[in-house]
Formats: structure tokens, C-alpha cells, sequence
């Protein structure tokens, strides 16, 4: 993007996410004022520059928000939607680096382009650079990659760097038998404490969990169907402070609480990540902080 002259002046233009202004002189080529000047802060050149970054946040924030929903949910993604999307810079850094899998089990690699005629062009774990034909590829969940290590030592290698968390994201196993049989709730983070069920609930949305009542909640697809992580909290109108309570999983639509032992690789994994970020949020008092 160019610059738009703002008044008699000055310049102004859209550098690296921020609105930045220069002289209009020729000798001020290159060099930037360190604040936009209070003269031209209210000009309608400028308010559009800052309405235009706004923009470009939120939608670079959705990019990354679907293609983590992509990710988690491991859902076929058709490849002429990667196509048609990969010119979007916002796309890009959204999708570039992220592992996906082809037809084949062993068609796995980084994604590194998107092209309508040729297809997917990925780094495999040979290191060379293939093409993906396949109609629709999917980006598994971390807990479904095969060989996860081996991919995590690959990136390092290559220095890759993903806009939406994938290989490094936290997982949890499921519990065996023996850990998970008869229980249905886990109360390894509970008791979080908080100010209050407002600085709770605000902490929950900005992870991008949703309030229903007295409970976080996170919708997950696993194995086709949606599951509910739940995790409680105390109640707003009884309580001055906010507790987290346990964290439990339960099918869409069904008030059945899920045996520990039928909670699916993903559910389990991104349910006990959403408690541990609840959990890792509280404020910690000085002295534990020590």
C-alpha cells in the first residue's frame, strides 16, 4: 500500500499493522514521524488507515480461528478451498506450515503452497518438496499425527514456525482402564481461585471458551460427533470469589456425563487443556509466586 497525503504536510500509510505519518517533502522519503501529529489524527485519510487495520486484525484473527477449528475437529478441508484462499496474506500465515495428510497415511507433510491447477506443495519428512492432488486433505488434531516427535524435530530443523498451533500444542493421553474406569469427572484442576465469577468468565472467553450458566464450556469434534467439555464454576450470586470446579465431558444434546473411559483422543486432550489454562490464569498470590 502507498502513501495518502493527509493535509498539506504530511503522508501517512499502513506500515507493518500501524497508521505512521512522514513530511510530504521529498527529502523525508523513508523516514517516519514517531507519532502521528495531533493535526492530522482526526483526518479522514487517516481514520480510514486505522479502520482498514482494524479490519485486517479481525480478519486475520478469523483465519486463524478456522483453520484451528479445521485442526482440532481434523475435518477434510477440499483443496481447491486452500487454493482459492492461499493468495490472502491473512490465509497464508494462517495455513503456511501447518501439517497436513493426503489420501495415503504416508502423505504427510508442511504445507507451503496452494495452487488450482497443481494442487498442495509440501515438505515431507525426506525433506523434499511434493505435490498433494488428492480432492480434499485434512490437518489432524496433534493427539491423531502419527510419528509426532519426529515431526516436532523436523520443524525444529527447518526452522518451521506455525500460525495456528498444531504440533506444539498441549496434549494430554487418555486415561488407561485402570486410571479411568467408573469415574467420570477429573478434578486435577479444580479450585482454581479467582477475584470473581466476572474475572473467571472473562479469562474463560478470552481463550475462546463460551459461558453456559455456572460452566465453561468447549465444543469439540471427535470421532463424528460434538462433545462437550465442561468445566464448573461456582456460583456468581452465592460466591464473592470464583472457583473453578471439576471437569467433565458429555455428548451434544444428551445429559448422559461421559464415562471417563468414552471420552474420544481429542475431546479428552482439548478438555484437559481447557482446564489447565483456567487453571494456569488464576492469580497467584506473592508469596506462592516466590
Amino acid at each position: 500500500m502507498g502513501w495518502l497525503t493527509a493535509g498539506d504536510r504530511y503522508e501517512v500509510a499502513l506500515v507493518e499493522g500501524r497508521v505512521v505519518a512522514r513530511s510530504a517533502t521529498a527529502s523525508a522519503e523513508g523516514k517516519w514521524e514517531r507519532s502521528l501529529p495531533a493535526e492530522i489524527r482526526d483526518r479522514p485519510e487517516v481514520i480510514e488507515l486505522q479502520r482498514f487495520a482494524e479490519w485486517l486484525d479481525r480478519h486475520a484473527a478469523e483465519c486463524a480461528a478456522q483453520v484451528d477449528n479445521w485442526m482440532v475437529s481434523s475435518l477434510p478441508v477440499p483443496t481447491g478451498l486452500l487454493a482459492q484462499v492461499w493468495p490472502d496474506e491473512a490465509w497464508q500465515a494462517a495455513l503456511r506450515d501447518i501439517v497436513v495428510v493426503g489420501e495415503a497415511p504416508d502423505e504427510v507433510g508442511f504445507l507451503r503452497d496452494a495452487d488450482a491447477s497443481d494442487g498442495l506443495r509440501v515438505v515431507n519428512l525426506d525433506g523434499e518438496t511434493v505435490r498433494l492432488t488428492a480432492p480434499a486433505i485434512t490437518m489432524p488434531h496433534p493427539v491423531l499425527l502419527p510419528g509426532l516427535e519426529e515431526l516436532r524435530t523436523f520443524a525444529a530443523e527447518l526452522g518451521v514456525v506455525q500460525g495456528v498451533e498444531q504440533i506444539h500444542r498441549a496434549t494430554w493421553p487418555t486415561p488407561g482402564e485402570t486410571d479411568g474406569g467408573g469415574k467420570d469427572v477429573v478434578t486435577e484442576f479444580e479450585g482454581a481461585e479467582y477475584r470473581s465469577w466476572f474475572h473467571l468468565s472473562a479469562r474463560a472467553t478470552s481463550l475462546g471458551y463460551r459461558i453456559s450458566g455456572s460452566s465453561v464450556v468447549g465444543p469439540v469434534r471427535d470421532a463424528g460427533r460434538i462433545v462437550n467439555a465442561v468445566v464448573g464454576m461456582s456460583d456468581p450470586y452465592t460466591e464473592e470469589k470464583a472457583w473453578t470446579g471439576g471437569l467433565t465431558w458429555s455428548v451434544e444434546g444428551e445429559q448422559r456425563t461421559l464415562p471417563l473411559t468414552e471420552v474420544g483422543p481429542v475431546a479428552w486432550s482439548e478438555g484437559m487443556r481447557m482446564a489447565a489454562a483456567l487453571h494456569a490464569g488464576r492469580p497467584v498470590p506473592e508469596d506462592d509466586a516466590q
